[in-house]
């Protein structure tokens, strides 16, 4: 059964400040703000949400099946997905617009500031997900990633209206979307996904309190940078998660995606709650150990071996028979 992933597909510029953001501002002026950052280098990745996931999910042996929409200049990067194991066939390309471009730059204390243009993103509300099921069988769970709010939307109801289990990622569009829609997006996900700061805003924005969104998603999980992951469920005990220690410098741009990655693929493969977080948590740190959210690869003897350090041997036996060669 398939993972069909849809969310924003883009290319990625990113910038390295080697500066503090916050050194620049001016207490009072916040008002009229115009700054200017000298960066040290300029590097662009292939990304966006939806591609940057179904691209972790083929790295660990899945085939996920990419739903969304791109520009005519696509060819390069439509080649390097499916080298990678990914499912491009119901990627609907644009006649007039360009593929999305995020332009992200990071300060020293891994702040961010970024921008995003849609282009051929807008079009993605004209993809129904019937289609995508003719062609490749029976779906099992529908991601809807971050992308065009009406798509959001739209894939989220086909998701209620034809019975698949999905899992909600409102993630950057939560800044600006009003309580209705983030009810909408969220309510009956068999998994919700948040960083900290979304996971505030989220409440805020919908009148919920915690109770009350676990009643109505099956798993709430929370990530929290350094301090790991959080999992929560209605009448159970938070589940808490280390980060796996980094061990080379951090990029972080693309880390939640590629622990969302490895999360559904280790449930896909069957693992509990617990044991797919710690597969998430430690696909995220090899993603943020390079620069660009699609250059990690999990090598299997070195992943296991990391995996072990932090969670045990047991643990990591416990994953070893279904990551690929």
């Amino acid at each position: 059964m398939s993972v069909v992933v849809t969310g924003s597909i883009a290319t990625d510029h990113l910038m390295t400040f080697p500066g503090k953001f916050t050194d620049q501002f001016v207490e009072g002026k916040m008002e009229n703000v115009s700054l200017s950052f000298l960066v040290d280098d300029l590097v662009q990745h292939r990304g966006g949400a939806g591609a940057n996931m179904a691209y972790g999910l083929a790295q660990l042996g899945l085939r996920p099946v990419l739903v969304g929409a791109v520009g005519s200049d696509f060819d390069d990067y439509d080649a390097w997905l499916t080298r990678h194991g990914v499912d491009t066939g119901s990627v609907r390309w644009s006649e007039l617009k360009h593929t999305a471009r995020f332009t992200c730059t990071t300060d020293a204390a891994n702040n961010q500031i970024a921008s995003f243009y849609s282009g051929a993103m807008s079009e993605a509300s004209l993809i129904e997900l019937a289609p995508v099921e003719k062609r490749v069988g029976a779906v099992d769970l529908v991601i809807v990633g971050p992308n065009d709010p009406t798509a959001m939307v739209q894939h989220t109801s086909e998701c209620r209206e034809r019975g698949y289990r999905f899992l909600a990622d409102p993630s950057q569009q939560l800044a600006w979307a009003d309580g209705e829609m983030i009810r909408d997006l969220v309510d009956g996900a068999d998994l919700l996904f948040t960083n900290e700061y979304e996971h505030a805003l989220l409440l805020q924005k919908t009148g919920w309190d915690d109770a009350e969104v676990l009643s109505r998603v099956g798993t709430w999980v929370t990530t929290q940078a350094a301090k790991g992951v959080r999992v929560e469920q209605a009448g159970a005990e938070p589940i808490e998660v280390i980060a796996v220690p980094e061990t080379k410098p951090v990029e972080p741009t693309g880390g939640g995606d590629a622990l969302r990655a490895g999360f559904v693929a280790a449930r896909q493969w069957g693992l509990g709650i617990e044991r797919a977080t710690q597969v998430g948590s430690a696909v995220a740190t090899a993603a943020v150990e390079v620069i660009g959210t699609q250059e990690y690869t999990l090598s299997r003897e070195p992943f296991l071996a990391r995996f072990a350090e932090a969670f045990g041997a047991d643990a990591a036996d416990e994953v070893a028979p279904y990551l690929p060669a």
